[in-house]
């Protein structure tokens, strides 16, 4: 296996990114590809589709030994279920697949072609194996069943930023931070209202609570480059 490109976007740590691709579309990332496929050719006809999917290495997931059950915080961090019937990391080989939107092919000065993309789930950094179209009448099943996702849907939270915190965040940032916060970052089984919690995002750091179907941002602060 050959690592062909990796992402870059503004998600600096697993806290925060969105549990499944496509979630928050204002995320962009950029794929740049390993100087052994940065060619032209191997990206010609892709403008044509609308989507893609991402093969990927869940490289901060690694461990040494698997588990044939997982506890999926979809579920409360309580219930185990099989590793195979959940998209949990710790797996036998630590494989990701994502489903983003193709925004452009572009060419960037020193890293050649580049694809832009919005909806991935990807940590900064991570290393892609293979990238694939997406086919709408073999990979679209509208009649699909999705097992205990179908039945433990997440709520979307209402977003409170003070105005006194909100001109910190970049205009081009702000409207991408509301999607991931509306997603509730917390694990599903963290549900103190007392408890302050904090992610990274771009280069600010964002703290936060959150009561009942409100997260309050209490402070934002630049991370030291």
């Amino acid at each position: 296996m050959k690592i062909i490109a990796r992402i870059k976007n503004d998600y600096k740590n697993k806290f925060g990114i969105p549990r499944q691709s496509g979630l928050c579309d204002g995320v962009i990332s950029k794929i740049v590809f390993e100087p052994e496929y940065r060619t032209p050719e191997a990206l010609r006809g892709i403008e044509g589709f609308s989507h893609l999917w991402l093969i990927w290495e869940f490289s901060e997931s690694k461990r040494d030994s698997w588990s044939p059950t997982v506890r999926p915080p979809r579920l409360g961090g309580n219930k185990r279920v099989g590793v195979f019937a959940t998209r949990s990391p710790f797996r036998p080989n630590p494989i990701g697949l994502s489903s983003v939107r193709l925004l452009s092919v572009e060419k960037e000065q020193g890293l050649g072609t580049i694809l832009l993309v919005s909806g991935a789930d990807l940590l900064d950094g991570t290393p892609i194996y293979d990238i694939k179209p997406y086919v709408a009448f073999s990979d679209s099943h509208p009649d699909a069943i999705s097992g205990f996702a179908d039945e433990v849907k997440d709520k979307s939270l209402e977003v409170c930023i003070p105005t006194a915190l909100s001109h910190l965040i970049p205009e081009d940032k702000r409207e991408a931070l509301f999607e991931i916060l509306k997603e509730d970052p917390r694990p599903s089984y963290q549900n103190d209202s007392e408890r302050e919690y904090g992610m990274a995002f771009s280069d600010l750091e964002i703290k936060f609570s959150v009561d009942g179907n409100t997260l309050n941002v209490t402070d934002i602060q630049k991370n030291q480059q």
